[in-house]
């Protein structure tokens, strides 16, 4: 199986410190990948660097086969429409419904009719069990229902890749862990692959089908949970034993 995204040799900076050393890993379609490891360890800059939200000191970032870091704005757009990105704050506009939210990508990037939005985004919001909230705005919603939102909105355009930075962040335990049947709905019924960014033990448990650990900026291991677990590296012992160093 050829990856959906292959990352080699990937260094990222800032200033004179480096963030990322050299940083090689594939991700495979169809499976849910975790990056995780302590505080500060590169989680989310790997994340920032692949999307070219940062742009990478050195190395090679390839997704469908193209070097994105060879792409101009225009083509790494095209890229972009074909993945979803949920952040951790959920990103939602607060001076606006739940319907305009996700409206926003469908007015910007198709020709769809309005008509066809509309039933578009009520199907979106069924997904992620939230179809009530409609005409809600975000300060009417709890945190929970604020991510499931925020969902929505990152699959409004049916991508191909969703990427989740710290997903369960600040949500109550049993939250949590429906967003995460939710991910892994998302995968069975779309037939996704999704890079999941945390440090929530549950969390990982529950979606991981293979892992990332990061300790300073290095990769210590990838692979699947179990394999993590049997590997006698001891930052890895540390990090399952307590959540965290």
């Amino acid at each position: 199986m050829e990856p959906i995204i292959s990352v080699k040799n990937l260094v990222a900076k800032y200033g004179d410190n480096i963030v990322l050393d050299n940083i090689s890993v594939d991700i495979f379609p169809g499976e849910i990948t975790v990056i995780l490891g302590g505080s500060g360890c590169g989680k989310t800059i790997l994340l920032k660097n692949i999307l070219r939200l940062v742009e990478p000191f050195s190395g090679s970032v390839k997704i469908w086969g193209e070097e994105v870091l060879d792409l101009d704005d225009i083509q790494m757009a095209n890229i972009l429409k074909k993945i979803g990105m949920l952040f951790q704050s959920g990103a939602l506009l607060n001076s606006i419904s739940v319907y305009d939210n996700i409206s926003i990508p469908l007015e910007l990037h198709t020709d769809l009719s309005q008509n066809l939005i509309d039933r578009i985004i009520k199907v979106k919001l069924n997904l992620v069990n939230l179809s009530e909230a409609l005409y809600k705005f975000p300060s009417e919603l709890s945190g929970g229902m604020k991510k499931r939102a925020a969902l929505a909105r990152a699959i409004a355009l049916d991508p191909q890749i969703l990427f989740c930075d710290e997903p369960s962040a600040g949500l109550d335990p049993l939250t949590a862990a429906s967003l995460d049947e939710l991910i892994l709905e998302l995968k069975k019924q779309l037939k996704m692959t999704i890079v999941v960014v945390t440090h929530e033990l549950a969390s990982i448990h529950r979606i991981a089908d293979k892992i990332i650990f990061l300790d300073s900026g290095k990769m210590l291991f990838n692979g699947t949970l179990e394999d993590a677990k049997n590997a006698g590296i001891p930052q890895i012992d540390t990090f399952f034993k307590v959540g965290k160093f």
